[in-house]
């Protein structure tokens, strides 16, 4: 068997069986590896239905290894018996559909589930997690993690970046022109020459062998055109480092948030290789490369898709890790919901934040005091979560922590950290925007973990748990008034998490 260390930069699904893993060495080498994993999914539901859902399965899906077993439900007290189905990782999602389809009154389990994910769970990886890994013929044997998700100041990987610019918005107008900038250089391809510029286009990529493509406007028009390109001039062009897989094209979407409807472009993702999307990332026009990094290293999300998704969607796969971990059940499809109240209970507990219209006038000496993370420093020292009694009032709870405390107190702690470094360093420090940008990505896991835990289809919410997160940060806010009128001050606006005040 040989070894080497190197940086995990890409992990999927194998077209067959087990994953996918692309390692870029301490060597600057490239290395792709396949690992048998399979893996498990769960149906849950009264015994004599599993037993039908068992003979069902057993006959017609015999490459399936089930078996009856018991497993925890977070929003049960005791375990649960659940029938455990073992395949690989490209079949989970068709057959969660088809069985489904057939006993509808089940629950299911682990059924939707990322590779990547799951991985994570079981080997403690995280893209550009630097490892050591023994492999044989090309198949992966061991893999150790060196390094950790919530380190500040991670070893740099290797990466090689491609960028691909159009000169204009192709919503607008036809682009003309690529430019494809790597290390200092610059070659510009003309469009309406599509033969040549598709060679010479293939030559680059094929030299330089980028880890990262980073396009304007990659997902909707430049990624699908030059695979047009490629139909129409008769010459093969595969963006994929893989040779054995083609680009995936993930359909255009919307979703309902806040009160308003949010497009979200088409998506076209690469394999072996991660291609990001500046106008379809999240953050990307605030916080650039180093915000899109840091959010697939602590949501352990691959990068193309971390840069894409919600910070919600990040918070709900951590709480995913946590759980598989601790061997809790992943629900399929949400079934438990809010508790019924009446009239009164609902006024009470429902009130939001807490907010104190301003004195008017013009004011000096005026001072503006706020919490770092107030609603996530609750959730994790009141120890809030769906499976825990609700607490009264602010204080270290006396249980063990929760799924959701578990999953969010690494998260905090690196970005009070990272926000004291950035305090430390001077206003003109070259390194300052780097560090911001990797804040301002923790910044808003922690802002979106709040609202998700009210969400009605978060796996792990639980609007109880949301409404207490609110009475104890009111709580909070008030004592903070009280404590400046103490010191003489005068309380000027009061506003969720921040105080103005002011004083001679």
């Amino acid at each position: 068997m040989a070894e080497f260390s190197g940086w995990l930069l890409d992990l999927y699904e194998g077209p067959q069986s087990g994953v996918v893993l692309w390692f870029i060495t301490d060597d600057t080498e490239r290395v792709k590896l396949r690992q048998d994993f399979p893996v498990t999914f769960y149906i849950g539901g009264a015994w004599k239905d599993l037993e039908k859902a068992g003979l069902y399965i057993r006959s017609n899906y015999p490459s399936l290894k089930i078996s009856l077993t018991s497993r925890q439900d977070l929003y049960r007290q005791d375990p649960i018996p659940v029938l455990a189905a073992e395949t690989q990782p490209a079949a989970v999602a068709g057959l969660v559909r088809k069985i489904s389809k057939r006993f509808p009154e089940l629950d299911y389990y682990d059924a939707d589930i990322p590779v990547a994910i799951r991985y994570a769970a079981r080997f403690d990886t995280f893209p550009l997690a630097h490892c050591r890994v023994t492999y044989e013929a090309g198949n992966l044997r061991s893999v150790k993690v060196l390094d950790s998700p919530w380190d500040a100041d991670p070893p740099p990987p290797p990466l090689r970046a491609l960028q691909i610019d159009l000169g204009c918005d192709p919503r607008y107008e036809k682009p003309e022109m690529l430019t494809l900038s790597f290390e200092g250089r610059e070659h510009r391809l003309p469009l309406r020459y599509e033969r040549s510029s598709l060679i010479r286009f293939k030559s680059i990529l094929a030299g330089y062998d980028p880890d990262l493509l980073l396009t304007s406007s990659g997902d909707i028009w430049l990624l699908p055109q030059l695979l047009e390109m490629s139909k129409r001039t008769g010459i093969a062009l595969n963006l994929n480092r893989d040779p054995d897989r083609a680009v995936m094209i993930k359909k255009e979407g919307s979703y309902f948030s806040y009160g308003r409807i949010v497009y979200r472009g088409q998506q076209a993702l690469l394999f072996g290789r991660c291609h990001i999307d500046s106008r379809n990332a999240m953050l990307w026009q605030d916080y650039d490369l180093a915000s899109a990094l840091e959010m697939a290293r602590v949501t352990r999300l691959p990068i193309q898709t971390a840069a894409r998704c919600s910070p919600g969607t990040g918070i709900n796969m951590m709480e995913v890790i946590t759980a598989l971990k601790q061997d809790v059940l992943v629900p399929w499809q949400k079934t438990h919901g809010e508790e019924v109240k009446t009239a009164y209970e609902l006024l009470r507990n429902d009130q939001g934040g807490l907010v104190y219209q301003p004195l008017k006038g013009l004011h000096q000496n005026v001072g503006m005091i706020d919490f770092i993370s107030l609603y996530p420093s609750i959730m994790t020292y009141c120890n809030i979560s769906p499976e825990l009694p609700i607490p009264k009032d602010l204080g270290v709870s006396p249980l063990p922590p929760g799924l959701i405390p578990r999953t969010l107190k690494p998260l905090l702690e690196k970005r009070v950290a990272m926000k004291q470094y950035l305090l430390s360093l001077p206003p003109d420090d070259p390194q300052r925007p780097y560090y911001q940008a990797r804040a301002s990505s923790l910044k808003m896991l922690l802002v979106c973990c709040f609202g998700y835990m009210g969400y009605k289809a978060a796996k792990f919410g639980r609007i109880e748990s949301h409404e207490a997160i609110s009475a104890l940060g009111r709580e909070a806010l008030l004592r903070a008034k009280e404590a400046a009128e103490d010191l003489g001050f005068t309380v000027l606006h009061l506003y969720v998490d921040g105080v103005w005040i002011k004083k001679d």
